[in-house]
């Protein structure tokens, strides 16, 4: 197989994936799927939570196709092969960037990863499967339009701080009000 068609799969899954990730989240996880996902809304108690079964399941996704590529379904291991750079990416700002999963230190103050960060705070900061924003998990709309959506789906400020309800962490919340200003 042509090495660039091959590297072109890869990209497009790995883009595609966050699109995949978002309709996931949003009617899977925060749907019939809440059974797993709603324990990734509550403070972890222990290192694995029910949600990370999903991650299990993805990951199975991705061997198959893989195995099925590398067997002559061409180009089936490149689109399994960017469905775990998709995964590396997602515990790398997911797990370790925002919930602090793993020991990551870095909290960021611009940019980007700031962005991110504040976003998926802002998801946590709603109690519950319903009225959420930001479902995506590598990219993040603006916090001043995601406050918006906030005020608009809940008619007016929330009780909560925009914190990560996750971690539970006074830390996180101080962080999230701070940056969020």
């Amino acid at each position: 197989m042509n090495p660039m068609i091959n590297a072109l799969v890869f990209f497009a899954t790995v883009i595609g994936m966050e699109g995949f990730a978002v309709f996931a989240h949003k009617y899977i996880m925060h749907g019939w799927g809440w059974g797993w996902h709603k324990s990734h809304h509550e403070p972890r108690t222990g290192w694995f939570e029910k949600n990370d079964l999903y991650a299990v399941v993805f990951a199975g996704f991705a061997i198959v196709l893989i195995a099925l590529g590398t067997q002559g379904a061409h180009p089936l291991e490149w689109i399994g092969a960017g469905m775990t750079a998709y995964g590396f990416l997602y515990f790398i700002a997911h797990d370790g960037l925002v919930h602090k999963r793993w020991p990551f230190k870095y909290v960021p103050r611009n940019g980007y990863l700031k962005r991110l960060y504040q976003a998926h705070l802002m998801h946590h900061a709603v109690s519950g499967k319903e009225r959420c924003v930001s479902f995506g998990f590598l990219y993040a709309p603006s916090v001043t339009r995601l406050r918006a959506q906030l005020r608009r789906l809940h008619d007016g400020p929330l009780q909560k701080s925009d914190a990560d309800v996750a971690t539970g962490s006074q830390a996180a919340r101080a962080t999230a009000d701070h940056e969020s200003r």
